[in-house]
C-alpha cells in the first residue's frame, strides 16, 4: 500500500483582544509536525479565513513558512471574494510567501445560481492571469459548496498547474471518479476531508487526509494514514471512531477543537472571530466524553501521542 499522508487544515489562535496570537501559533505547528503531517493547509476555513484582514492572512502564512523552513510542504488559501482580476492580483501576494501552492476557493469563482460554463470559464481565465504559479481546489462548503467535475479537474492537471485537490465531495463514488481522471499526473495529490470514508478513500489512492479531526488528534489522523491497507479491527475501531464522532467534533468547531487541544496541554484560548463557542454544560460534557474514548482508543491501539 502506498504511504498517504495527514495535512492538518490549521487552526488560528487568538489572544484576549482577538490579535492572532504568534506564540501559540509556532507551537501548533510544532504539535502538528511531531504528530506525523505530512503538510501544513495555511489560511483556510479552520483557520477563520474570513474573519482576517489580507494583511493578517499573509503575515500568519509568511510566519508558518518561516517556521516550517522547508520540513513540509505548505499550501494556502489565495482567493477571496472580489473581482476577477484582484483574486488574481492576491494569489501572486500569497505565493510571495514563499508557500508551494496557493489554493483556490471553487465557490467564489461563480454565484451558486451560475452555470458551470460560468464556472470553468472563470477558473480558465484566473489560470491565465496567474502566470506559472502552482495552484490547487478547495470544495469550502463557505459561502456554498461547488464540487468539481471529475472531468475538469482532469483536464485542469493536465495542464500541469494544479497540484492539490482538497475533497469535500462526501462521496466516495466522487473522490473515485477524480483519482481516475487525473491518475497519470506525477506532482497531482487528492486530499479528502471526509472522515466517514477515510479508509476508502485513501484504498482508492487518495493522497491522504485533510480534515478538521485532525485538529483534535493528529496522531490518530496519521495513524490511520500509516494502516488504513491493515486488515484488521484496529483500523475499523480508528474509522468507526471518527464515523461515530463526527457531529461532536462539527456541533461548535473549532472553538471544540480549540478546548481539547488546550485539554491536551497546548496553551490555545477559545477564542474564535468566527462566533463559534462551546455554550453550556452540555457542550463541554460531549467533548469530555470524546477526549476519554480518544485516550482508550489510543491505549488499546498502543498510539504514540505527543506530549505538549
Amino acid at each position: 500500500m502506498t504511504t498517504k499522508k495527514f495535512v492538518p487544515v490549521m487552526l488560528t489562535p487568538f489572544e484576549d483582544g482577538n490579535a492572532i496570537d504568534y506564540t501559540i501559533l509556532e507551537d501548533l505547528i510544532e504539535f502538528y509536525l511531531k504528530a506525523g503531517a505530512g503538510g501544513l493547509f495555511a489560511n483556510c476555513l479552520s483557520s477563520e479565513m474570513y474573519h482576517l484582514s489580507r494583511e493578517e492572512m499573509l503575515a500568519s502564512v509568511s510566519f508558518i513558512v518561516q517556521k516550517v523552513n522547508g520540513r513540509v510542504p505548505i499550501v494556502a488559501t489565495g482567493t477571496f471574494p472580489d473581482t476577477l482580476d484582484n483574486q488574481a492580483a492576491f494569489v501572486k501576494e500569497m505565493y510571495h510567501t514563499g508557500v508551494d501552492s496557493v489554493i483556490v476557493i471553487t465557490s467564489l469563482l461563480a454565484e451558486e445560481t451560475e452555470s458551470e460554463d460560468v464556472f470553468e470559464a472563470r477558473v480558465n481565465q484566473l489560470l491565465a492571469l496567474t502566470d506559472d504559479i502552482p495552484l490547487g481546489f478547495y470544495e469550502c462548503p463557505v459561502p456554498y459548496k461547488r464540487i468539481l467535475r471529475s472531468d475538469f479537474l482532469g483536464e485542469l492537471v493536465r495542464t500541469g498547474r494544479i497540484n492539490y485537490h482538497k475533497d469535500t465531495s462526501l462521496n466516495i463514488n466522487s473522490v473515485r471518479a477524480k483519482i481516475a481522471a487525473s491518475k497519470d499526473a506525477e506532482d497531482f495529490a487528492l486530499y479528502d476531508a471526509y472522515m466517514g470514508h477515510a479508509v476508502d478513500s485513501m484504498k482508492a489512492d487518495a493522497a491522504g487526509l485533510s480534515c478538521i479531526q485532525g485538529n483534535y488528534f493528529p496522531e490518530l489522523i496519521v495513524w490511520l494514514c500509516n494502516h488504513y491497507g491493515d486488515d484488521s479491527e484496529e483500523v475499523d475501531k480508528v474509522q468507526q471512531f471518527f464515523a461515530q464522532n463526527m457531529s461532536v467534533m462539527h456541533d461548535t468547531y473549532p472553538a471544540s477543537a480549540k478546548y481539547i487541544l488546550e485539554k491536551r496541554g497546548l496553551g490555545i484560548t477559545q477564542i474564535c472571530r468566527n462566533g463559534s463557542e462551546l455554550k453550556n454544560t452540555a457542550d463541554y460534557d460531549k467533548l469530555d466524553t470524546l477526549y476519554c474514548q480518544f485516550n482508550a482508543l489510543a491505549q488499546e491501539i498502543k498510539l504514540n501521542m505527543v506530549s505538549l
